[in-house]
């Protein structure tokens, strides 16, 4: 496996809870896992993540409070941002921003982004794009 320059690893109340909301409900994949440490890999096309539950020895820096992860969305593209959209309104997720279309400025070049945003089970803002 080629591991991502950058690869953000998130600390979550619950990593069940967690790795079923990610690969059963977003499509994510299962890379790799440490049950003893509560601890899983996952990737989707070219994102890869890790997760870890809470405990006492990890790297918090301030207590945890819900939502995880103020002040920061992790922006995912996806292959299909509608197919992804329709699968998480059938899972009964319930939007951030609903599915929309965005013109961001790049370069002097107008680029147009469909995008929604999703919070996971810890509060972790997420926003796919195409």
């Amino acid at each position: 496996m080629k591991f991502n320059s950058m690869i953000p690893e998130l600390t979550v109340s619950n990593i069940n809870q967690t790795k079923d909301f990610y690969v059963n409900k977003l499509g994510f994949t299962l890379e790799y896992e440490r049950e003893e440490d509560n601890f899983v890999f996952l990737s989707y096309h070219n994102t890869q993540f890790m997760f870890e539950q809470i405990h006492q020895s990890g790297w918090n820096t301030s207590e945890l409070e819900y939502p995880f992860g103020r002040g920061i969305n992790f922006s995912i593209s996806a292959p299909n941002v509608y197919d992804l959209y329709q699968n998480v309104q059938d899972c009964n997720i319930k939007p951030y921003r609903t599915l929309q279309e965005a013109i961001y400025k790049c370069d002097n070049e107008d680029i147009l982004e469909v995008q929604f945003l999703i919070q996971d089970p810890d509060g972790y803002l997420l926003r796919f794009t195409n």
